[in-house]
């Protein structure tokens, strides 16, 4: 029997738990259905790729609420649910079973999938994409029995299985086709710090290389064949190559959906009962003033209790600066704002590159556009505040390791 006054949420996740633990708290008393393909109760990500898959965390620690924390609240966490279609003028989600559910309110955290690679011997055994829990699971065994692995992409997820590899004392090998690793997110000269850090810790690093097929014998991967005709030997591959939004649901729907579902700064779509956040949203940020689609655990946090809000009919606005960041062997790093690649016109760097102790800028017109502090730590704000500011600023003063960051906002006569 459908629940005409509920507010749905599909997709048990990060954001999705989020969401109902701010309505919650706003305190809506109504029914609050969450609904989740996976038989994990919400989780969250990084973990999976970092102390989770470090060996470092214990698997208790990777979910956002205890088990009894649902019935507590009195959400009606509905596991092994798939959504096969939303009816926004029935206000209805269907499922796989046929059954339905009626809703007040609806809000999309469908998250999104690893890219798949499309090269013969992609399916074979042995070879790994990270996003589930149970993708960590399986990586962090392989590397118990495997003496070198390959790892496909040199993004985040890349770099980081690459060195928790190297922590379980794996040999790695990391095949990118760009020129360097996160050239796109970071630019060469930031890029070139993780490409240092990766070879300092004897990671055989391959740029500007194409993979043409995994080998493997009796059903499992041995190897990659590069398209110049070289082979790596591996016990196991891990592909990362970036994610792709879940837009489905939304697509069929007849939802606005271009780089992710679309959403207005308060994460309503083009239906004005329907919202998404997380991963899948392609939102208008108002200080960027643009749409932009993060895939990041910040993201993950923090739009939810913005959407709940909004749910209830609270006038809010999601216009928090990008944040995320990453630990590979002894480097830890937050990044702060967001730059389209291509997007600036000078990198400043704060501190010392060489010993990896440092805070990098990225500029435009002389305004801070976005910060990354590598091992130094409790600068988060200061940052955020020159981003937010919108002011320009004195590039050797913002270099000076001397001049306090917040006294480039405090004083006129810091700005350029």
């Amino acid at each position: 029997m459908a629940v005409n006054n509920a507010f749905v949420i599909v997709g048990a996740s990060l954001a999705g738990a989020k969401a109902a633990q701010t309505l919650r708290e706003e305190g809506f008393d109504g029914p609050i259905v969450l609904l989740g393909e996976e038989s994990e109760r919400p989780y969250e990500r990084p973990p999976l790729s970092k102390g989770y898959l470090l060996g470092k965390d214990e698997r208790d620690t990777v979910y956002v609420h205890p088990p009894q924390w649902y019935a507590e609240h009195d959400v009606d966490l509905r596991l092994g649910s798939t959504a096969t279609a939303v009816d926004p003028a029935g206000h209805e989600v269907t499922f796989a079973d046929g059954s339905r559910i009626g809703y007040e309110k609806l809000l999309l955290t469908t998250g999104s999938s690893p890219r798949h690679l499309t090269v013969p011997g992609a399916d074979l055994d042995g070879v790994h994409y990270l996003r589930r829990l149970a993708d960590s699971d399986r990586i962090k065994e392989s590397f118990e029995s495997a003496s070198r692995i390959v790892v496909i992409g040199a993004g985040w997820i890349g770099l980081e299985t690459a060195a928790a590899a190297r922590a379980a004392g794996v040999e790695v090998t990391v095949l990118e086709m760009a020129e360097l690793p996160l050239l796109r997110v970071l630019g060469r000269e930031v890029a070139q710090v993780f490409a240092d850090l990766h070879t300092d810790h004897g990671v055989d690093l391959r740029f500007s290389v194409q993979v043409a097929e995994i080998t493997g014998t009796e059903g499992r991967a041995n190897g990659v064949l590069l398209e110049d005709g070289s082979r790596i030997t591996a016990d196991a591959v891990i592909v990362g190559v970036g994610i792709t939004p879940n837009t489905q649901l939304a697509d069929a729907a007849g939802l606005e959906v271009d780089n992710g579902i679309r959403v207005d700064a308060h994460l309503r779509t083009s239906h004005p009962d329907i919202y998404a956040a997380g991963d899948v949203a392609n939102a208008f940020h108002p200080l960027l003033v643009k749409h932009i689609r993060v895939e990041h655990w910040a993201n993950a946090v923090n739009q939810p209790q913005v959407a709940a809000k909004a749910m209830l009919g609270q006038d809010v606005a999601y216009d928090r600066v990008p944040y995320f960041f990453t630990d590979q062997y002894d480097l830890g790093m937050e990044y702060t704002g967001y730059v389209e690649p291509g997007g600036y016109d000078q990198v400043v760097f704060r501190g010392r590159r060489e010993t990896r102790e440092f805070i990098a800028f990225w500029l435009s017109g002389g305004r801070v556009l976005a910060g990354m502090n590598v091992n130094v730590w409790d600068v988060t704000d200061p940052i955020r505040a020159l981003v937010t500011s919108g002011r320009a600023v004195d590039a050797g003063k913002l270099a000076d390791v001397d001049v306090p960051l917040a006294q480039l906002l405090k004083h006129p006569d810091a700005t350029g």
